[in-house]
């Protein structure tokens, strides 16, 4: 910005899972997104990491991050989720917002299957499984999204996953695939939605070309610890650029995949 910027006293308080195990494709991006678009309006932000076999008292971030990882630091996710699972569902129904990528997503559902290998235990907060399929869906992705704050947007980014995510009833798709292939490259939907839980497989990372998603998880974050509140417009004629070359990417691969045989180490 290049107004003088006021400090509006707000504090979003972020707990990143697994900073250095399950941060791939460039997902940290999405950490600094929200701190640079909290900064230039004056909002500070604290950033805790979050390691193995540590359980921290999940209700008092504002916002979770739980980013990607190729298998083997999956498996280890897996297990050491589950000690953690109990306060992290008590902050997801005090509303927390999580966001969780690829790996993230997965382990938020009830379990990942991969295509080789044993099953590993998600902890169930958002109501869906995943299965391993022989072939990676590797692509430009877009997908129409609807929230009440926004209305209809595009999120754009690129997929990366031989998973196969199957929704049950409690959980909503993040959008409808326009270009990419989304959960399973079956139903059409990408994503998952359980209060303000989002999951997602878009890499990129997805949230510095989608500043309309950034700002709505960062206000949603927010109004948990301050009530209701509008933040201040941003100049986003660079992201804006970025949405529109990402978008432009998507509708030119549509219907294409890059397949690549799936291996028990690699997401």
């Amino acid at each position: 910005m290049s107004k003088a910027v006021t400090d509006t006293g707000m504090v979003l308080k972020i707990g990143h899972l697994y900073p250095t195990l399950m941060s791939v494709a460039a997902d940290r991006g999405n950490l600094y997104s929200m701190q640079k678009r909290c900064a230039w309006r004056g909002i500070a932000s604290e950033v805790e990491p979050i390691y193995v076999k540590q359980t921290p008292d999940f209700t008092k971030y504002d916002l979770v991050l739980f980013h990607g990882g190729a298998d083997r630091e999956m498996e280890l996710a897996a297990r050491d989720i589950q000690a953690k699972a109990p306060s992290l569902r008590e902050a997801v129904e005090s509303n927390t917002v999580v966001l969780s990528v690829c790996a993230g997503y997965q382990l938020l559902g009830h379990y990942y299957k991969p295509f080789e290998g044993p099953e590993l235990p998600g902890v169930g907060i958002l109501d869906l499984y995943t299965e391993g399929g022989s072939t990676r869906f590797m692509t430009h992705m877009a997908l129409e999204c609807e929230f009440e704050e926004t209305g209809i947007k595009i999120l754009v980014g690129y997929e990366n996953h031989s998973g196969r995510t199957y929704l049950g009833k409690n959980a909503q798709p993040l959008g409808k695939v326009l270009a990419g292939w989304g959960n399973n490259g079956k139903d059409s939907f990408e994503g998952a939605r359980y209060k303000n839980v989002f999951g997602t497989y878009l890499h990129g990372p997805v949230l510095p070309k989608n500043p309309w998603f950034t700002d709505l998880l960062i206000q949603r974050a927010l109004e948990r610890r301050y009530g209701k509140l509008e933040l201040e417009p941003l100049d986003d004629t660079v992201e804006h650029a970025a949405h529109a070359a990402a978008l432009r990417l998507a509708m030119e691969f549509k219907g294409t995949m890059s397949a690549i045989e799936a291996t028990p180490w690699k997401r």
